[in-house]
C-alpha cells in the first residue's frame, strides 16, 4: 500500500531498490536519540552497559565538520557502542556523500541525516527540520548517501513545519524521500516551529500525534517506521512497538537511564546489568581506563547523574559527583565514592526512622 492511494503506483515505481545490507539487518527496536552535547561516546558507553541491544546515536555532527574538522574528536568512539549510528546535519549531497563514506570506513554500522532539529543555529546551516520544506533536496541528499555507502541511510524527521501540518503534506514529505530507496524513517511525533519556540519548547509544546505516526506505518507496511517524542516508560514503549518497529528514547533515556536496562529486559528478554550497583561497578572500570587515558572524570560522571532516579538517596548521589567531579580530574574511583556517600544517607534515615519509632 502506498502513502495514498493515489500515489502508490508513482512512489513505487519510482523507488530504488535497496540491497538486503541497507533495509535493516539492524535491530530498531530500541534506540536511544540523538542529543547535542549529551550523547557523546562516554554516555553512549553507559547506555551500552544497561542496553546493549539497544541502536546507539551519536550527537549530529555538520558535514562540513566531518569534511574539515577534527574527525578524532568528532567521530571516534568506543568498539563496545556497536551497533552505533552516525547522524549528519547538511544539505549538500556530495558533501553529506563524502560524509558517508567516512562513516562506513570507520565502521559506523547506519548513517542517519538530521531532519527534525528546529534550532536558529541548524536553520542558518540550512538544514534539520526547516530541510522539510526541501523534500527533494532532502530525497537527492539521501539518494547521494545510499548511491556512496552500503551501510544503512535513514532520515530522522517530524511530522512538519509551521503550517505544513497535515498529514497529506507529512506522507507526500515521506513519500519523495522515500523514492530514494531509504526505507527507513524515524518519526518525532510533533511538528516544529521554525521561530517562536526554542528547540526546548520544541520538544514539549507542539501537540503529540502518535496517531499520524501509526497511520503512516499502517499505510507503508514495507517503511521501517520507529517513533520518538514523549516516551516515558517501559508500558508506553511496549504499546507503541505493538503498531510500529521499534521506539526511540530522547532525554527520558539520559534523565532516567534505568529505563534502559528494563526496555533491554522487555523487548529482548535479557538483561544488561542485573542491578544499578553493578553499572557502576563497570562504570567505574571504564573511569579508570579513561582517565588513565587524560580523560577528566567529569567529562564521563555527568553522564550517570540520573541512574538512581526515582530512588532514595538518588540526591545525594547527584550531589556528591556533581560537587567532587572537578576536585581531582584523576579520580577514577568517583562513582564508588558516590555510590558509598549515598548508602550512607540511607544508613542514617534508616537509623532516624528506627529511633522515631521507639
Amino acid at each position: 500500500m502506498g502513502l495514498t492511494a493515489t500515489r502508490s503506483n508513482f512512489r513505487i515505481a519510482g523507488m530504488k531498490q535497496s540491497s538486503q545490507s541497507k533495509t535493516g539487518i539492524l535491530d530498531r527496536r530500541l534506540s536511544v536519540a540523538p542529543m547535542m552535547d549529551w550523547t557523546d561516546r562516554h554516555c553512549r558507553y553507559f547506555h551500552r552497559i544497561l542496553a546493549p541491544s539497544a541502536l546507539l546515536y551519536t550527537e549530529m555532527v555538520t558535514s562540513g565538520a566531518v569534511l574539515h574538522g577534527d574527525r578524532d574528536r568528532l567521530l571516534s568512539y568506543n568498539p563496545e557502542e556497536h551497533p552505533l549510528a552516525l547522524q549528519l546535519g547538511g544539505c549538500e549531497p556530495n558533501d553529506l556523500a563524502a560524509c558517508a563514506r567516512i562513516a562506513e570506513e570507520l565502521g559506523y554500522d547506519e548513517v542517519n541525516l538530521n531532519v527534525g532539529c528546529p534550532s536558529d543555529r541548524v536553520q542558518r546551516g540550512r538544514f534539520g527540520a526547516c530541510l522539510m520544506l526541501e523534500p527533494f533536496t532532502v530525497r537527492e541528499c539521501v539518494e547521494a548517501m545510499q548511491d556512496a555507502v552500503d551501510i544503512p541511510v535513514t532520515d530522522k524527521t517530524r511530522l512538519g513545519v509551521d503550517d505544513h501540518d497535515s498529514y497529506a503534506w507529512f506522507s507526500d514529505f515521506v513519500g519523495e524521500v522515500a523514492r530514494s530507496g531509504c526505507t527507513h524513517f524515524i518519526i518525532h511525533a510533533r511538528k516544529a516551529w521554525l521561530s517562536g519556540l526554542s528547540p526546548k519548547e520544541n520538544r514539549e509544546v507542539p501537540e503529540l500525534r502518535y496517531d499520524r505516526v501509526y497511520r503512516l506505518k499502517q499505510e507503508n507496511p514495507q517503511l521501517t517506521v520507529v517513533l520518538n517524542g514523549g516516551i516515558q516508560s517501559s508500558e508506553a514503549a511496549a504499546g507503541h512497538l505493538e503498531k510500529l518497529d521499534g521506539v526511540m528514547l530522547g532525554r527520558a533515556a539520559y534523565h532516567t537511564p534505568w529505563l534502559l536496562a528494563e526496555l533491554q529486559q522487555v523487548i529482548f528478554g535479557f538483561t544488561g546489568v542485573e542491578s544499578r550497583e553493578q553499572a557502576v561497578d563497570e562504570m567505574t572500570e571504564y573511569c579508570h581506563r579513561q582517565v588513565s587515558a587524560g580523560v577528566p572524570v567529569k567529562h564521563v560522571s555527568r553522564h550517570v547523574l540520573g541512574l538512581f532516579q526515582g530512588l532514595p538517596g538518588a540526591r545525594r548521589w547527584r550531589r556528591y559527583i556533581s560537587e567532587h567531579a572537578h576536585l581531582d580530574a584523576e579520580n577514577g574511583g568517583l562513582l564508588l565514592q558516590a555510590l558509598a556517600h549515598m548508602r550512607e544517607g540511607r544508613v542514617v534515615v534508616v537509623d532516624e526512622a528506627a529511633a522515631s519509632s521507639d
